[in-house]
């Protein structure tokens, strides 16, 4: 392929991906429905999508930048090119620790643009210098003004556990953000990004009017990259992936499907992968986690921390209402929305008849690396040592070494923190799906939550192991179980050798206390 081929990793300006030659996946024929249809505009998407790039597009768009989109499908859709004033508000670089911060950012945007349009000593707030700065831009130019904001949440979900300092962010914003409405008729365009979605976040109140368009069919591609656009733009980049890992292109299109595609913000829409994730890929050549490397925002660490959510519901799906994850909700004993809104699950399927979603995890990729990131809320267990463990999980099992296998798991559930003892079961349980679930990158292993199916399967070269738990039984009485529910029927045909394994859990020690196998 041609080495001279750049990859945009981590350029988020529009101008600088299209002066110096990156790739670029084109969005522009929904840049300019968007700007055709209205004006205020809410676009919830995970971190790492492409919103900031999508920003910066309708930022050289309504500067009348018509060099920068030649070539483009917007080049043929747009006869005018009208420059606006142009009011770009980024919240993202920043650490919200205090209100000063928040006051501080603001004040430095205020600042910039007042050197252009002027500064009345009158206006004292943030909210009255904004409006200000709308109205002389109006003024000025004879041309209504274009105002974009990205990330208007990150002051929000750095305090989401600490109300005082959330509700006084929200004091702020609620007056700064109100001037959008207040200011309506000297604006064109008006179009806010965020990782969690306006509907229930006060600061909006006042600001009833957006359109939010982050669960609307027509706008489900406008950031990441559909399946289409991956073999379009970058069929030479997965040929040479191809050739590194030794597969057939069609493999390795297959593997970069399965690793980072996935998110559906529609019911009807097709999946998207992930675009921070698909060009780390191509520039490493190898096939690994990259979006999950960057870091779990802490607002959703902090949160898990203190929830008492069943994990379990998570793995298989869930299937949910849209009011209980599609609205903005900082509850303990609800992490659901977060998890979602924070492109953790994506809509799999959908009930139409009861109006009811089924969540689950996008892909490999947020998978396993969102399974390994709680592992250690729930044991002593490090983040570092869980992917040792998993792997050995595996080694023991490809070589028969069940009592290998039992004692590392024990180390697992000797990590139970004593105060969740009251919860033992749950977390038991919540502890045995993690670990097995993660033993599925490697080898075929599964787990079952319903009565007619075993607890576990692990399926090695030469052996399929069927696993029974029991917390309030024995060991035997696990393996009668699976005798008399035939649990081994389904793999009888599999011509392998069937172990099965009666584990028996002691409230006492809170570990497993024997095991013994069939």
């Amino acid at each position: 392929m041609d080495a001279m081929r750049k990859l945009p990793i981590g350029i988020q300006t529009f101008e600088e991906i299209r002066k110096e030659n990156y790739l670029y996946v084109d969005k522009t024929a929904w840049v300019y429905q968007i700007v055709c249809m209205g004006k205020p505009y809410f676009l919830s998407r995970p971190r790492r999508f492409g919103k900031s790039l999508l920003i910066s597009t309708l930022e050289a768009y309504f500067q009348g930048r018509k060099d920068l989109f030649e070539g483009l499908a917007i080049e043929k859709l747009e006869k005018d090119w009208i420059e606006y004033p142009v009011l770009h508000l980024d919240l993202n670089a920043e650490k919200y620790d205090a209100p000063e911060r928040l006051h501080s950012m603001l004040n430095r945007y205020l600042s910039i643009w007042e050197e252009t349009w002027g500064k009345n000593p009158a206006e004292i707030t943030s909210a009255d210098r904004f409006f200000g700065i709308i109205r002389r831009a109006y003024e000025q130019t004879g041309r209504q003004v274009v105002v974009l904001i990205d990330e208007y949440d990150k002051p929000l979900l750095q305090a989401l556990l600490d109300e005082p300092l959330l509700e006084e962010y929200r004091r702020i914003l609620k007056a700064f953000y109100g001037v959008l409405k207040s200011a309506d008729r000297y604006l064109r365009f008006v179009f806010l990004t965020g990782v969690t979605k306006f509907a229930q976040v006060s600061v909006f109140s006042d600001l009833n009017q957006l359109r939010d368009i982050s669960m609307q069919e027509n706008f489900a591609h406008i950031c990441g990259i559909t399946k289409e656009e991956l073999l379009q733009v970058f069929t030479p980049e997965l040929e040479m992936m191809a050739e590194k890992n030794e597969m057939t292109f069609q493999e390795a299109v297959d593997t970069m499907i399965q690793q980072y595609d996935g998110y559906h913000f529609h019911p009807r829409s097709a999946g998207v992968l992930n675009p921070f994730s698909v060009l780390n890929a191509f520039a490493a050549g190898e096939f690994e986690n990259y979006w999950f490397q960057t870091g779990t925002p802490t607002y959703l660490a902090d949160l898990l921390k203190q929830s008492d959510y069943d994990l379990r519901l998570l793995i298989d799906g869930i299937e949910v209402a849209s009011s209980a994850f599609s609205e903005y909700r900082a509850e303990v004993n609800n992490p659901l929305p977060m998890i979602y809104q924070s492109g953790y699950l994506t809509i799999k399927d959908y009930d139409k008849s009861l109006k009811l979603y089924t969540l689950g995890f996008p892909n490999d990729e947020v998978r396993y690396g969102f399974l390994n990131f709680l592992l250690p809320y729930y044991t002593k267990v490090t983040t570092d040592e869980t992917g040792f463990h998993i792997a050995s999980f595996v080694r023991d099992l490809r070589a028969g070494k069940v009592d290998s296998f039992m004692n590392r798991m024990k180390v697992f559930f000797a990590g139970i923190p004593y105060e969740l003892s009251d919860n033992t079961e749950r977390h038991y349980q919540a502890i045995f799906y993690v670990v097995f679930t993660l033993m599925g990158q490697f080898t075929e292993a599964e787990v079952r939550s319903s009565h007619g199916r075993a607890d576990a399967v692990v399926k090695t070269k030469d052996t399929i192991y069927v696993f029974e738990f029991k917390l309030n039984g024995t060991a035997e009485e696990a393996l009668k179980q699976i005798d008399e529910k035939d649990y081994l029927i389904p793999y009888q045909l599999e011509g392998k050798k069937l172990v099965k394994v009666g584990v028996e859990f002691s409230k006492d020690t809170r570990n497993i206390s024997r095991y013994c196998m069939g």
